[in-house]
């Protein structure tokens, strides 16, 4: 396999696997919020930015990892 294409798979792994982690951090904060305060369980303005920064960050991540395993196995 190409060094680029398995850079870029392996990226996409652990961005995947950062943002479904960020989501389920976030939801348990939020469940916890929403439970201290009584009220219903939705997302604020901070957490829709911290998901928001890490799936930019996610899609970010195979191209990164793609171009760094070319530049040094390629």
């Amino acid at each position: 396999m190409h060094p680029a294409l398995q850079g870029a798979l392996i990226g996409l792994g652990i961005g995947a696997f950062r943002v479904l982690a960020e989501f389920i951090f976030i939801n348990k904060a939020v469940n916890e919020r929403a439970k201290k305060l009584n009220r219903k369980a939705e997302f604020d303005q901070t957490d829709r930015k911290r998901m928001s920064t890490i799936t930019r960050f996610a899609l970010v991540l195979p191209f990164a990892f793609a171009a760094v395993f070319w530049w040094v196995w390629g």
